[in-house]
């Protein structure tokens, strides 16, 4: 199943910025170990207000638990809420259309 996150981090106020380069390192090497088993499909960034720091994401997993366990295994959880909008397939879905 496949679901659009939209991830919302709010550093707290005063954390030191190695503390913040640190984690959001962190956050990038665990992303690309999720992408290689196949849990996290895309990333965007959507257009952002100053301070602000937002993704979307397309993640796959078997069944709404796993995709619990994943968002939680991410680093920037601790400073992150998500909000997790499961997806089905379209009808008119041109890439389930056969020519």
């Amino acid at each position: 199943m496949e679901y659009l996150v939209t991830m919302t981090t709010h550093v707290p106020d005063g954390t030191p910025d190695q503390a913040v380069d640190d984690i959001r390192a962190r956050e990038a090497a665990h992303t690309r170990e999720l992408a290689v088993q196949g849990h996290v499909l895309r990333l965007w960034r959507p257009p952002l207000q100053p301070g602000e720091w937002r993704t979307l994401g397309l993640f796959a997993a078997a069944a709404d638990g796993q995709l619990t366990e994943v968002l939680a295994s991410m680093p920037l959880r601790v400073w992150r809420t998500d909000e997790v909008t499961p997806l089905s397939p379209h009808p008119s879905d041109p890439a389930l259309i056969s020519s």
